[in-house]
């Protein structure tokens, strides 16, 4: 049969002349540019449908569109040529066009103080889109970090203290008899919970952006929370960690004022949208909060 005869059925007129908001694909596995790497991504691509008598789109053409992603590094000004060719291929039929890609970016990160480092994955999802001439991409990005309870140090505190007085009240203080005794099991009777919770970053990027600042924008919550999980460690890294879970005590109100205070610096986001998820280790419900800033509801 000749392909010129082959029948167009999406090409029909629709039964019901009712425009879409949103027609496509989704889960569509290919390959992005990140710093010259090729990396495994999903994406979902899609237009609206505007013209109400038209049955449908041409959604191969979207996916032919995605071929750009191979070729270039992932950049805003990328993003925007994908959804303007989005758009050019479906003239008089879409004036939105849409564009989500998930993959996971994985870094490598060094230890805390021995020279090992390992590699830690952030998960993280970029939504582009394009109505008329308005162009508008959000990042999301999770940040695992530890996060210690200030209420159950100050419990762990007080319960060591009585232990004290029970063990020195009728006997005199020695230096070394006390340096043992905070090095024992039998002086240090309790310690505070932590758990190891979520930052969820959804970040509107300014237009002007020649790249993703998505390390930027990591070391900027991490350098925050104080308290980002660890890949390969030795001793020495985990007493430092120990240590930075002691000086960083926090609520999730706490850590999610933090990474409001940080994210307000950093270059080129315009509005945010933070969750921090404390996975409880005392309740066996979350701790969860939430701010905004710029951000429409």
């Amino acid at each position: 049969m000749n392909a010129l005869t082959l029948p167009d059925i999406a090409a029909q007129a629709s039964g019901q002349a009712l425009p879409l908001e949103w027609v496509g694909m989704c889960g569509i596995a290919l390959p992005v540019v990140m710093d010259g790497q090729r990396i495994a991504a999903k994406a979902d691509a899609g237009v609206s449908l505007d013209d109400g008598g038209a049955r449908g789109i041409h959604m191969s053409r979207l996916y032919l569109a995605l071929e750009m992603l191979e070729q270039e590094n992932l950049t805003p000004a990328l993003l925007r040529q994908v959804l303007q060719r989005f758009l050019d291929s479906h003239q008089g039929l879409s004036h939105n066009a849409y564009l989500r890609i998930h993959l996971d970016l994985l870094l490598k990160r060094p230890a805390l103080v021995s020279p090992l480092a390992g590699w830690k994955r952030y998960p993280l999802s970029l939504e582009a889109r394009l109505k008329g001439t308005m162009f508008h991409v959000e990042l999301k990005i999770d940040v695992p970090y530890s996060s210690t309870c200030p209420c159950s140090a100050a419990l762990a505190r007080q319960l060591i203290q009585q232990q004290f007085v029970d063990d020195f009240a009728h006997r005199p203080l020695q230096h070394a008899d006390v340096l043992a005794w905070l090095g024992s099991s039998q002086g240090i009777v309790a310690t505070p919970h932590s758990q190891r919770s979520n930052a969820e970053l959804r970040l509107q990027l300014a237009d002007f952006l020649d790249e993703l600042p998505l390390i930027a924008v990591i070391n900027d919550a991490e350098n925050a929370l104080g308290t980002a999980v660890q890949t390969a460690v030795k001793r020495a890294d985990e007493q430092a960690f120990a240590l930075a879970n002691g000086q960083n005590l926090m609520f999730c109100e706490d850590a999610v004022r933090r990474l409001n205070q940080a994210l307000r610096r950093s270059p080129g986001i315009n509005a945010f949208h933070v969750r921090v998820v404390h996975a409880e280790s005392l309740h066996a419900h979350d701790a969860v909060a939430e701010s905004r800033w710029n951000w429409e509801l």
